[in-house]
């Protein structure tokens, strides 16, 4: 069981994809608990004011310190956190094997910035992990959270059926890209399924996918090795 709490000031932008799919999946099995904390909850101004003008000038706004403060203080006396993350462009790129790290972990928080950003105290004061899911800037954290939430759960034994096991996706085994897959019909608008993975010779299609990975594997490090 792991338990994820997410901190948002836009807690409708999670959701529909929390209760959907592999999320659903997991929470329904009794694997995972998800829990969804609305930052203006923990603002206790009568217009529940959650960000503010940044010292520094220029333009945007920047999340107050306080509710983050509150609500993290609060979720950590009630129990004990492995990892407080927080979803920003500057953070260490996230990969599968920080997927298989944090699929490892009893109670996760991820604490989602908005607007410009989040007051630096808060990232001093309770990170633990700065995660960027790639180099590029997105409106706020939800999305960021989602997509390493939706990682790390289809890894968490008995949230995925056998047949869908993730010990098989590219990139589980180290820096390496799977076969590519087919399914029926074995011939579609005259593009036909390689005749190997209808032979029935097992010896003969791991081979052949074997072939098929090295050359994906070796295009897709060529991809993202170019500038």
């Amino acid at each position: 069981m792991i338990r994820i709490d997410i901190i948002s000031a836009v807690p409708d932008a999670l959701e529909s994809p929390l209760n959907t799919s592999i999320n659903y999946r997991g929470q329904n099995k009794g694997h995972v608990e998800i829990y969804v904390h609305n930052l203006r909850d923990y603002a206790h101004d009568k217009h529940k004011m959650i960000d503010d003008k940044p010292f520094s000038g220029g333009a945007g706004m920047l999340l107050k310190p306080e509710p983050f403060f509150e609500c993290i203080e609060k979720l950590m006396k009630e129990r004990s956190y492995d990892h407080i993350i927080f979803p920003t462009p500057r953070g260490k790129l996230f990969d599968q094997k920080s997927a298989n790290k944090f699929s490892l972990a009893k109670n996760i928080i991820f604490a989602c910035g908005h607007y410009k950003g989040i007051d630096e105290r808060v990232f001093e004061q309770f990170a633990t992990d700065e995660i960027s899911i790639g180099n590029y800037v997105l409106s706020g954290g939800e999305l960021p959270a989602l997509v390493m939430i939706d990682s790390i759960i289809r890894l968490i034994p008995g949230v995925l059926n056998d047949s869908e096991s993730a010990l098989n996706d590219s990139l589980m085994d180290g820096d390496r890209i799977e076969a590519p897959c087919y399914t029926r019909p074995a011939e579609f608008r005259g593009i036909k399924v390689p005749d190997v993975l209808l032979s029935g010779n097992d010896k003969k299609i791991n081979e052949w996918k074997e072939e098929q990975s090295n050359k994906l594997t070796e295009n897709w490090k060529q991809i993202n090795s170019s500038e």
